[in-house]
């Protein structure tokens, strides 16, 4: 089903944006769907780059899987700009990814980022800031 026609079945009002998550978008949109994935981040500069707004609070979200098929609809919770090198141990659980650690999330989002960043002619660093959005599903 399209991101369309799924915010249409919701019967939820207002606005959403439709996008998936990084490299690996069906097991991510698995983890939200498991409950377990409840928090994400992206890169600041790419916001600024593409005159972008941040994520805001109440934001809505139709989340899609490598074939932009929908999958859920998520709810921004919170959202808060930081350093890379001061992301918490709680967020990176609340990413829900490998074995939830900061260590671990650390190795895969610098990698993320480099990516990243490095298709904008820009370069990751550990005070590199970061989007970081938590989220609840509202509809699957």
């Amino acid at each position: 089903m399209t991101a369309e026609e799924f915010w249409e079945k919701s019967g939820l009002a207002g606005t959403y944006e439709a996008w998936s998550f990084g490299d690996e978008p069906d097991k991510l949109a698995e983890l939200v769907l498991q409950k377990i994935k409840t928090a994400t981040c992206s890169a600041y500069d790419l916001y600024q780059i593409d005159n972008e707004p941040l994520p805001k609070v109440g934001d809505y979200s139709v989340i899609l899987n490598s074939s932009d098929q929908a999958v859920c609809i998520i709810q921004t919770l919170k959202v808060y700009v930081t350093e890379f090198n001061q992301v918490s141990e709680e967020h990176a659980f609340k990413e829900g990814e490998g074995d939830r650690s900061l260590e671990y999330w650390r190795k895969v989002h610098e990698s993320f980022l480099i990516n990243e960043l490095a298709s904008v002619n820009k370069a990751f660093n550990e005070n590199t800031k970061v989007v970081c959005e938590e989220f609840e599903v509202v509809y699957r």
